[in-house]
Parts: structure tokens; sequence; C-alpha cells
């Protein structure tokens, strides 16, 4: 017991005078000692107590190698503590900064990574997916020969998917609130847009759906027109998907027009 307690002591000591000698470094003239103390504190994963340092090293010599180092390792800090915004300030920074370094590569594809990380889930606003895009193409377009190319396309590939569920979801969401004429309408666009989607086939039953309905509902001088719409509708649909789930239910709404006809 006696033994546990001096051990818990001494290891107090250690931490403070540790969090004294840090202080006297940070706010002293060495900057030599403070690149040598900021690398030793990166290599252990304490980015918190690095990042100040990397920025007075930075500060003090810009143009020199250390300084070049000091800035990437500082975006790098940001970025291992998953502040996204930051590091991808300071990695953009870097690339303009820096841009003959051997590091350029590295810090453009953690521009777009901090782009990407920051993409929120698919139901929220889609901006920062949009430039997370951009970013990752804009890597591809100027690295075309890095080995990072095929990520880089998997990347866009998955996030251009999430605005595809994003649109996907509004599809539906028209047709469940039941506003059918815009349901139609963004079924349309879907289908222009994502023209070998997963969904295509359920967006096409929604768009007979939703455009039965909308006949259904229309003004008498809409009405007819509206109706031979749905029917033409239907017929593309079988053409395209004869074994379909959703046949049975779209030609019963279809037949329902010849009922209320008769």
């Amino acid at each position: 017991m006696k033994n546990t307690f001096s051990f818990y002591i001494f290891l107090l000591l250690f931490i403070l005078f540790s969090c004294s000698d840090y202080r006297k470094i940070v706010k002293g003239d060495d900057y030599q000692l403070k690149f040598e103390l900021s690398n030793n504190l990166y290599d252990k994963s304490e980015f918190d107590r690095c990042i100040i340092l990397f920025e007075q090293v930075y500060q003090h010599s810009p143009k020199s190698p250390e300084g070049e180092l000091s800035y990437f390792r500082l975006a790098n800090s940001y970025f291992k503590n998953e502040d996204y915004n930051m590091a991808g300030y300071y990695f953009n920074n870097f690339v303009e900064r820096f841009p003959y370094s051997k590091k350029i590569e590295d810090a453009s594809f953690l521009v777009a990574l901090c782009s990407v990380n920051n993409s929120p889930k698919y139901g929220l606003d889609q901006s920062e997916t949009m430039l997370a895009i951009n970013n990752v193409q804009q890597f591809v377009d100027i690295f075309p020969q890095s080995i990072l190319v095929d990520s880089c396309n998997k990347i866009i590939d998955r996030l251009k998917f999430k605005l595809e569920l994003k649109d996907f979801d509004a599809v539906k969401l028209y047709s469940k609130t039941e506003n059918y004429k815009a349901a139609v309408t963004s079924c349309e666009i879907f289908m222009d847009k994502y023209i070998n989607s997963r969904f295509t086939e359920e967006v096409n039953f929604l768009y007979v759906k939703n455009s039965v309905f909308l006949a259904k509902n229309s003004i008498e001088n809409k009405k007819e027109e509206r109706i031979e719409q749905s029917k033409e509708r239907f017929l593309n649909f079988v053409k395209n998907y004869d074994k379909s789930i959703y046949f049975k239910e779209l030609n019963s709404l279809i037949n329902s027009f010849s009922v209320k006809q008769n």
C-alpha cells in the first residue's frame, strides 16, 4: 500500500514538472527546443500540446524546412484530433504556401479528406458533400498517377450515392404526403439524373402511381390528358419491368380508370 502511494506521488510530481517545463518552452525563445519538443509530443500523439509549438516554429521561420514540417504537422494534428474544419484550413494553406513540397500530394489528398469527413448524413443538407466530391475530383485531376486515385474514385462513388439516397427519399416523401404533382416531377428529375440507379424500378413505380392519383384529382380540363399520360407511363413500366412485384398494384390502378369511365 505504501509503495503504491509513493508511486502515485512520484507520478504526480513528474506530471507537474513536465507541465512546468512545457510552459517554459512555450513561453521561451529557444525555437530549436520548441521544434524538438513539438515533434516528440507529435510522435506520442499528444496533439493538443504540440499544436501551439508547431505554430510558433512556423511563425518564427516560415520558409525553413523546420517551418514547412511544422506547418504540415500542425494541420495533421488537427486532423488527428478530428477537427476537420481547422485541418482543412491548414492543409489548404500548406498547398498554397509550399507548392513544391514533397508533401504536396499528401496535403492535397488530406484537404479532400477533410471535406469528406465533414460530409453529413444523407438526410441533412448536402452542400458539404458536393464540396467534398469537387475536392476529391480535383485531387484526381491534379494527381492522375497517384496510388490514391482508386481510393478517390470509390470515395466519389460513395458520396454520390449519398446524394442519390437523399433525392430518393424526397421522391418517397412527396408520394407519402400525397403531393402528387411534386412526386411526379421529382421522379422525372431522379430518373434523368440517376440513369443506372438501383432505385430506378421503385421510382418508376412511384412515377406511374402518382401520375394516376394526379390524374384522378385533376380538374376536368386536365384530367383526360393526365389519364392518357398515366396509361402511357404504365405501358413503359411494363415494357421495362415485365416481372415487377409492382405490376399487380399498378395494373389495378390503371384499370380503375375504365371502371370510372363506364
